[in-house]
């Protein structure tokens, strides 16, 4: 892998379908695990194998039909787990084992009420029976947001020892800041011996918002594998979001990465799981969301017409989108109405979209949305008059 790319693990179909009332059936996570492959994905987390027969079927069937994308199981660092793992994932072209156990003292004394040596040795144990199981295992240190550098350093240095191919470095509980999750990578990168026979991945969580921050604060920090969801969907409020790490790298040429993504597929996609687990996406949503690539005020509508950069860094079709909206609402000013009157078929001066204006102000101000209708209302009115 080269140095400079960002690898996607995505979770859609393990953590993000830990969302109240989004459960899918093996059918429907096999079409959405092909379309992620379609997508560019590089990891589909599949499920979660031991936890019941339907994810463990679920599982088996997305390994039989993926080609491209590895494949991946998570467990817990618990032998039945890794050994049910394995099983499902017997099918799979590029087979991964995610297994892990808490790492910060809060998970360690009230989760597991045991010592830190003993966590590092079920680690070093767990990892050890994936890694003769599978030729690539992750190793996830939960809740590393909140664990103490030097211990997560020596957890870290353990497993990558005992054959993990991955470090996976959560901030489960969304509590970090930007700057302290990427000092935190930074810490791994610059203080574990072997780190360089791993790659150091990043699962934030957005209790705070700061999910898709903090994994690019990781990337830039060294991190190489993001993991993330379709319409940032997951536990509590959510994980990081696909498409917003996807166009962020892609945005930002200075930061010197890239991902293998298709993103004219972005919003196909966030459609169909949209759809699927019959979650709507908000309106507002970056990238994705309904309102993305639509212009309300007037200010805004001006300058778009002018020029769309002023006030789009992408464009509608970089991801899929339909197009950008020009909202007519009582914001918007005589430029945008001129151009909606324009693509209706109207064309009308400078002075008659004066007059349209105040009529238009009249509607605008007892409705939310000015539609077509009324606008070929107002012209028919107007050219009667």
């Amino acid at each position: 892998m080269a140095s400079n790319q960002i690898q996607i693990f995505d979770t859609t179909l393990r953590d993000g379908e830990q969302v109240p009332g989004c459960k899918l059936n093996t059918a429907e996570k096999v079409e959405l695990a092909l379309a992620l492959e379609d997508l560019g994905v590089d990891i589909i987390e599949a499920g979660f194998p031991i936890s019941s027969p339907g994810d463990f079927a679920s599982v088996e069937a997305i390994s039989k039909v993926i080609k491209n994308a590895t494949v991946c199981g998570l467990t817990r660092a618990v032998q039945k787990d890794i050994e049910v793992a394995a099983q499902a994932l017997k099918h799979a072209v590029r087979p991964r084992i995610h297994t892990g156990i808490g790492s910060s003292d809060i998970h360690i004394k009230h989760k597991f009420n045991t010592t830190r040596e003993d966590i590092i040795e079920r680690a070093r144990k767990a990892t050890i029976l994936a890694r003769n199981l599978v030729p690539d295992v992750e190793f996830f240190a939960e809740d590393a947001g909140r664990a103490d550098l030097p211990f997560l350093a020596k957890l870290i240095e353990t497993v990558i020892a005992a054959g993990a191919t991955v470090v996976n470095i959560p901030d489960t509980t969304g509590y970090c800041l930007p700057h302290q999750y990427g000092e935190k990578i930074a810490y791994l990168v610059n203080n574990v011996p072997n780190i360089d026979k791993a790659i150091i991945s990043c699962h934030c969580h957005n209790d705070l918002g700061l999910a898709t921050a903090n994994s690019i604060a990781g990337a830039i920090a060294g991190a190489r594998q993001i993991e993330c969801t379709i319409n940032g969907i997951g536990e509590r409020a959510g994980n990081t979001s696909l498409e917003e790490v996807v166009m962020i790298i892609k945005k930002h040429n200075d930061l010197g990465l890239f991902t293998n993504i298709k993103t004219e597929k972005l919003n196909p996609l966030s459609q169909l799981v949209s759809d699927t687990m019959r979650m709507p996406v908000q309106p507002n949503k970056a990238v994705v969301g309904a309102n993305a690539f639509a212009h309300s005020s007037g200010i805004h509508q001006d300058g778009f017409l002018k020029e769309a950069t002023t006030y789009e860094i992408m464009t509608p079709e970089e991801v899929g989108a339909d197009g950008s909206k020009i909202v007519l609402t009582a914001r918007s000013g005589r430029s945008a109405l001129a151009h909606r009157f324009l693509k209706l078929g109207f064309e009308f001066n400078r002075n008659d979209i004066d007059t349209l204006y105040s009529e238009f102000l009249k509607v605008a101000d007892k409705k939310k949305e000015v539609l077509d209708e009324d606008l070929k209302e107002m012209a028919t009115q107007f050219a009667s008059a």
